[in-house]
C-alpha cells in the first residue's frame, strides 16, 4: 500500500460498465515529501479508482496491481490501483526514518 495526493479528477466520454459507482482520480506519490525528501519535480502521475468519496487534495491510500481488484471479486473490474483509505492525518516517527536510511545506505 502506497500513500497518494489527490490532484484531481478523470473524466471519461465512455467508460467499461464494471466503472459504475465510483470515479477515477489523479494522484501522485507523497512517499519522499513524507519522509522528509524532496518532491519530484514532475511526479509521476496514478489513475486511482475511488468508490468512497475522496475529494480534491485528500491524502489516501492505495493499492495497485493485482491486489486492486482483490475488493471486487468474484466481479471484474479492470482497475490497477484502488483507493483503500481516505487518511485523516499521517504520523511519522523522525528516529524510524534516520534508522531505515542507515540501513538503506550500508
Amino acid at each position: 500500500m502506497k500513500v497518494f495526493k489527490v490532484i484531481g479528477n478523470v473524466t471519461l466520454c465512455r467508460s467499461h460498465p464494471g466503472y459504475v459507482g465510483g470515479r477515477l482520480l489523479a494522484t501522485e506519490p507523497l512517499e519522499n515529501a513524507l519522509l522528509g525528501g524532496a518532491a519530484p519535480a514532475a511526479p509521476d502521475l496514478l489513475v486511482v479508482w475511488d468508490d468512497l468519496g475522496a475529494g480534491q487534495d485528500a491524502t489516501i491510500a492505495v493499492s495497485d496491481g493485482a491486489e486492486a481488484a482483490q475488493p471486487f471479486r468474484p466481479e471484474w473490474k479492470a482497475v490497477d490501483a484502488y483507493c483503500t483509505a481516505i487518511l485523516d492525518a499521517i504520523h511519522i516517527d523522525p528516529q524510524a526514518v534516520q534508522v531505515c536510511r542507515k540501513q538503506e545506505n550500508n
